[in-house]
């Protein structure tokens, strides 16, 4: 395998990945920054607590506040993850956001991070446990007095989670951030074939089974990371959801972006997302990558920017969310 390819198929284990890999714990609770406050803010769910991180304006109360969800894997609240690096790039939409006087909630998914021991075992966890969390979130939100308003920010994976979620929950808005416009089954098909050798050719079948909603046994060893028997429940209930069918249910307002330097997902899957609500907006913002960074078109520069903390978020992608929770 070339290397080009290889970098291909890491994109997509990360993108499929759901074991349960603890990171590092974030320990900025309570933090009074020179613009903003951190504070611990966690969900009580019945096997726990799904442990997060609440950024506030230094100054203010009534503060509109958005729910960032992760992306796929291992990736923990701030947006990193152990098979790719850090970047904190959902840390810096949160403190961005503070700084323009928008609250957040960031945190770690069950079986993620802190949020760890919230999965005992891997088969155990289903897509439908994240948009559940989700409405949770909502609702506690909803609660807190110092909120006006609850907007949903999603990032891949956690875009189709938030748009599931958002008609599913009382939101004044939801933006899709590098989201899938197709299946998870699609989306894999697609990956696939641009493998060398009979990759594809094995794999079609096993995820034609898994879209059956049958387990399959005894999975090839080349192929036993993705088609693994413990994440196959997990596969199962995500090939369920159609992205654009699930973007049409949404009834707020919706703002959809996505760079077109992301070489996980491509700009076609935003348009067709467009085209499943016409009424949303979509802002293509060009240089931007997966981990909402500028990077280079190249596949090595362009993944070196996934493990560069201290490159800051692409500024126009910034600007686009602050306006839209603020017009809504």
């Amino acid at each position: 395998m070339n290397k080009t390819n290889r970098i291909t198929l890491f994109l997509m284990i990360i993108l499929i990945l759901t074991s349960v890999i603890g990171c590092t714990k974030n320990n900025d609770n309570d933090e009074i920054g020179t613009e903003f406050i951190e504070e611990e803010y966690n969900l009580e769910v019945a096997e726990g607590n799904i442990y997060g991180t609440l950024t506030l304006p230094k100054e203010g109360n009534n503060f509109p506040v958005a729910i960032i969800i992760a992306g796929s894997g291992p990736t923990d609240r701030d947006g990193n993850n152990p098979l790719a690096g850090k970047n904190n790039s959902l840390k810096m939409i949160s403190e961005s956001l503070a700084k323009e006087g928008i609250a957040s909630i960031r945190y770690d998914k069950r079986g993620i991070g802190e949020s760890k021991s919230l999965v005992k075992k891997e088969e155990d966890l289903i897509f439908e446990d994240y948009i559940d969390d989700v409405v949770r979130w909502v609702n506690k939100l909803r609660e807190d007095k110092r909120f006006s308003k609850v907007i949903i920010i999603g990032h891949s994976e956690g875009a189709l989670i938030g748009a599931t979620a958002s008609y599913k929950s009382n939101v004044e808005g939801f933006i899709s951030v590098s989201g899938m416009g197709y299946s998870a089954y699609d989306t894999l098909k697609r990956q696939l074939k641009n493998q060398s050798g009979d990759i594809y050719d094995k794999s079609l079948p096993l995820l034609d089974t898994l879209k059956e909603g049958n387990l399959i046994f005894n999975p090839p060893q080349e192929l036993y990371s993705l088609f693994r028997p413990s994440v196959q429940p997990y596969m199962i209930s995500w090939f369920k959801y159609d992205p654009v069918a699930e973007i049409a249910n949404v009834k707020v307002p919706i703002l959809i972006l996505q760079g077109d330097n992301d070489i996980q997902v491509e700009v076609t899957d935003a348009e067709i997302l467009h085209e499943g609500n016409p009424d949303s907006k979509l802002v293509i913002i060009k240089g931007m990558n997966h981990v909402l960074k500028d990077a280079p078109t190249d596949k090595e520069g362009n993944m070196a920017t996934y493990s560069k903390p201290d490159l800051p978020l692409n500024q126009e992608f910034i600007t686009e969310i602050i306006t839209f929770v603020k017009g809504i």
